[in-house]
């Protein structure tokens, strides 16, 4: 990946701008989430063990010591199936003498999914969604310098052939800030797809999504055809151009890279453990 990585300057592009309006979008919705996200930003842990048991209903539930966790809106923190319980119970259990909640991803997408504080159903989180397709990273391109043109041309047609095949559907990529003209059969063939997704993956899927700008990448990671490192650098391609060209403050560079990784990592677990429905002991006979 960025094999093909050379020193450029950074001109305004259309590209650019278009792209500045999928950040505004994300920014709104990343907003709602951290605004949301378990209480305070750090506090002093007050609990010595962490646990799993499962209720009546069938729902996983954590424990602190011996009290039960809630969200921030009062619900019984519950979760589908084990899997999920043994992720958000090892959040917990990492935590040192400060609980960090800003670096507890699940446990605040399951909060979100809870309480859904926005009061969204399936089919505004898929328009939501799908609103990141007109904007989409992949898909707007710069004019020049050469060399920039030629890198994303490398590192992004594989990516929209591949997806294009994979769904069968056009997309295809633009030099103008109109972007392409995405065909109403994509558009109604990607929410046919996001439909056979249940609450709480699309929780999960939207937040990927925003995290890269990018349905095309969000899918590619989903199914596996990207991996979470490949899909975070495609992302960030103009980026990592100008850090090439003009230098960084490389612990903040690497900062905001190892987040966006960590950010991008949970939300594509949350979306798979949201799609199980076995238990883990239940798969461990099965194998």
């Amino acid at each position: 990946m960025l094999r093909n990585l050379v020193r450029l300057c950074n001109p305004t592009s259309y590209a650019v701008l278009k792209r500045q309006e999928g950040q505004a979008r994300r920014s709104h919705f990343l907003g709602n989430i951290k605004a949301y996200s378990t209480a305070a930003s750090e506090r002093r842990k007050f609990y010595q063990d962490v646990s799993i048991a499962q209720g009546e209903d069938g729902l996983f539930e954590i424990n602190l010591d011996r009290k039960k966790l809630k969200t921030p809106g009062g619900k019984l923190f519950t979760v589908p199936n084990e899997a999920m319980a043994i992720a958000v119970a090892t959040e917990w259990d990492a935590q040192k003498d400060t609980l960090k909640f800003y670096s507890m991803h699940l446990t605040t997408l399951c909060n979100t999914a809870l309480d859904n504080p926005t009061h969204r159903d399936n089919d505004q989180i898929i328009r939501g969604a799908l609103k990141f397709l007109e904007t989409d990273t992949v898909c707007y391109r710069v004019e020049d310098p050469p060399e920039m043109v030629e890198l994303q041309k490398n590192e992004w047609d594989p990516v929209l052939d591949w997806i294009e095949k994979r769904y069968n559907v056009a997309i295809g990529s633009s030099y103008n800030i109109l972007g392409p003209q995405i065909p109403n059969k994509t558009k109604d063939t990607f929410r046919q797809h996001l439909g056979s997704y249940n609450f709480w993956a699309l929780t999960g899927l939207e937040f990927v999504i925003t995290q890269l700008k990018s349905v095309v990448l969000a899918f590619g990671l989903i199914d596996r055809h990207l991996t979470v490192e490949q899909a975070v650098l495609l992302s960030r391609l103009e980026e990592e151009y100008q850090i090439q060209r003009w230098g960084n403050v490389e612990w903040a560079h690497d900062y905001d890279m190892y987040e966006l990784r960590a950010r991008t990592a949970a939300g594509a677990l949350f979306v798979h453990l949201s799609s199980e429905s076995s238990t883990v002991k239940r798969k461990l006979l099965q194998d």
